[in-house]
């Protein structure tokens, strides 16, 4: 009986090891095959599927959750992923503009005074400014802070989603500047607002924190911190997530942190000129002017301020995003795409021009919106 107990177990033992290395190897080969595809260079792409819809040409486009936003001057559509429209919201827009939160966005018109609140499921709420609207940002919750025009006297006012004042600051231009960005934090609770001051000719900017909760309650306007910056500018302010917020200048960019009250943890100096600026809720990048070679810099930062990739782009590209550990450029037709450890994963042309471009379902697909078709690309070649 015991040795019959000893076979049974060896022959448990040999099977088990055989299933092991069969798995092993099934694992490698799929693991192999998806390193081939998403670590290769493609120069073409191959359509999937194609869903066409008559549009005009002033449309413009944004990706928001599962769906994607058409606005224009004429309102705002919320289409699916087969250019299938789910609601329609009427509008007048001069200047048609939108943020983007998690669960919530906004269009604004800039320079006039609508404002359109919405979620996936439609208009949550509608207001109108006293004031042209300059700037606006829009937190999970539908609340809006926007910079509002008013010649030398600007206002920095804060808005639930139907338009009820929560926080109205005028600001004084002769000891902040004149506010030219703003950025709440996803809870509606910081906001942060960078100033620009050319005072007796001396150029400085601030960049200051609001808090609209408990904490923020007994300061004067609710102003919690305050950072100054000589001879610089801070035209961008935004949140990777609740604690950790970042002010880019022309040659630098800060990362302060704080749930409550953000302060400055780390100034990192750039030599080149930024030309522009992304990020998601782990990575901060920018594209840089190469002086000293032809071309542009591609460079990543994690949320430390620790520098994790730069490479050497060609051309110029007027749109960049980054989407989970790709970075996607495009202008026109042409596009370029990498990974957050900078291998070039696509160079070539998309045949038409793009208007929005955000990865789907499934290895190396993409959407791709021009002026009237949806499309779904496989990089290939």
């Amino acid at each position: 009986m015991e040795k019959r107990k000893k076979r049974k177990r060896r022959h448990a033992q040999a099977r088990f090891k055989k299933i092991a290395a069969a798995a092993f190897l099934v694992f490698m080969v799929l693991l192999g095959t998806y390193l081939l595809l998403t670590n290769h260079l493609y120069h073409t792409v191959y359509e999937t599927a194609s869903y066409k819809r008559e549009t005009s040409n002033n449309n413009r486009y944004a990706a928001f959750r599962n769906g994607i936003i058409r606005y224009s001057k004429n309102g705002v559509t919320y289409l699916n992923r087969r250019n299938e429209v789910l609601w329609i919201q009427p509008a007048q827009f001069q200047n048609p503009m939108i943020d983007i939160s998690v669960q919530t966005f906004a269009v604004a018109d800039l320079g006039g005074n609508s404002v359109q609140v919405f979620t996936e499921d439609g208009l949550k709420g509608e207001f109108e400014t006293n004031l042209p609207i300059e700037k606006f940002s829009i937190s999970n919750q539908g609340i809006v802070s926007a910079i509002l025009k008013n010649e030398n006297s600007p206002m920095v006012v804060t808005y639930d989603s139907t338009g009820n004042i929560l926080v109205e600051n005028q600001v004084v231009t002769g000891s902040m500047g004149y506010p030219t960005a703003l950025d709440m934090s996803p809870d509606g609770n910081v906001l942060m607002v960078s100033y620009l001051d050319m005072k007796s000719g001396v150029l400085k900017s601030r960049v200051a924190g609001y808090n609209f909760s408990d904490e923020g309650a007994e300061m004067e306007n609710h102003q919690v911190s305050l950072e100054e910056y000589e001879d610089s500018i801070m035209p961008e302010v935004f949140f990777m997530d609740g604690y950790t917020s970042v002010a880019v200048g022309d040659h630098s960019f800060v990362i302060s942190e704080g749930w409550a009250v953000p302060e400055k943890k780390k100034e990192i100096q750039i030599p080149q000129e930024i030309k522009s600026s992304f990020h998601t809720d782990r990575y901060i990048g920018f594209v840089l002017l190469n002086e000293e070679k032809s071309g542009y810099e591609l460079r990543l930062y994690d949320k430390a301020g620790k520098q994790v990739m730069n490479r050497a782009i060609a051309g110029e590209f007027g749109n960049v995003q980054m989407v989970g550990n790709e970075i996607i450029l495009y202008e026109g037709n042409r596009c370029s795409i990498y990974t957050s450890t900078g291998m070039p994963r696509f160079d070539g042309s998309l045949k038409e021009d793009v208007l929005m471009m955000i990865p789907t379902e499934g290895v190396n697909q993409y959407l791709v919106m021009s002026t009237d078709e949806l499309r779904v690309i496989y990089l290939a070649g």
